[in-house]
């Protein structure tokens, strides 16, 4: 069958890169991974003797019944292979893990058309897993894994990084895919360990902060606050309290700083729990 342009159907086809993967995962021995976009199941098959479950979601229902009935040939290893046609953004990962008694692992190559909410979808759920190894468009990893004061640290940088470690691993050229897409791809890993208690935030609260302060890059963190709605005098009481300069940037602070400023505009009264005024938001 061949692949879908609209679902962004790239598959890998480099056997030194698949098994490179699934070796990033580590451990896997009693463990439930959860496959994002086995495709025609690649990798899902150095999976099988590797992990005690397979869950593999495909949205493409001809391939996911094609990809059933062949894992289920190929399940000579014993691990328990389920194939899910559906999105991934309505997966039930909550669910899943508690039916595992544990954490899930997951796995996936991305399709690059909906990379931002599928990771946004894992951050929500980081709660219930242990880690991931994800392969992406190489500019998508680039700010996945920026650190601040980099061209390419934003939003999305810190929303990831606020539920997880990430790495880069190893970067694919098109042709390690049939057929090749236009962009390299880096794999990364993320190991998901929230930090909202650590930082003393509050998680929704301060997500809605940092898409204000991100609103617009080319603005200081002082103009895309007003641009919230928030008061200049306040605006400024905070930044020298916090130690920021008035001309500072979101993108050149870490994310301790952006947390701490966050702490004392909430302090002040200037953020109640969960609310700020309506801004044009950052896509991430």
């Amino acid at each position: 069958m061949p692949p879908k342009s609209k679902l962004g159907q790239n598959f890998l086809r480099d056997e030194q890169a698949i098994r490179r993967i699934v070796a990033a995962l580590g451990d896997c021995s009693g463990r439930t991974l959860v496959e994002i976009g086995p495709g025609r199941g690649a990798i899902t098959h150095q999976l099988l003797a590797r992990a005690e479950k397979v869950i593999a979601l495909e949205v493409d229902e001809t391939l996911a019944a094609e990809l059933a009935n062949e894992l289920a040939e190929a399940d000579s290893a014993g691990a328990k292979v389920v194939v899910e046609t559906g999105d991934v953004l309505a997966f039930d990962f909550k669910a899943a893990s508690l039916s595992a008694a544990q954490p899930l692992i997951v796995v996936g190559n991305l399709p690059y058309y909906i990379t931002s909410p599928i990771l946004m979808k894992l951050a929500e759920n980081a709660a219930v897993l242990d880690r991931a190894v994800l392969m992406v468009q190489r500019e998508v990893a680039d700010r996945v894994t920026a650190m601040p004061g980099s061209r390419d640290f934003g939003l999305l940088s810190v929303a990831v990084q606020l539920h997880g470690a990430v790495e880069p691993l190893f970067t694919l050229p098109p042709g390690a895919f049939s057929p090749p897409p236009q962009v390299h791809s880096t794999v990364f890993r993320w190991r998901f360990a929230p930090r909202f208690e650590e930082l003393g935030v509050d998680r929704g609260s301060f997500l809605l902060f940092l898409r204000r302060v991100f609103a617009l890059k080319r603005k200081t963190l002082a103009n895309n606050l007003r641009a919230a709605g928030m008061e200049s005098h306040t605006i400024a009481a905070a930044l020298a309290n916090s130690g920021i300069d008035a001309k500072a940037r979101a993108e050149a602070l870490p994310i301790e700083t952006l947390a701490g400023l966050w702490r004392t505009l909430q302090e002040e009264g200037a953020i109640p729990p969960g609310e700020m005024a309506p801004s044009k938001e950052s896509e991430l």
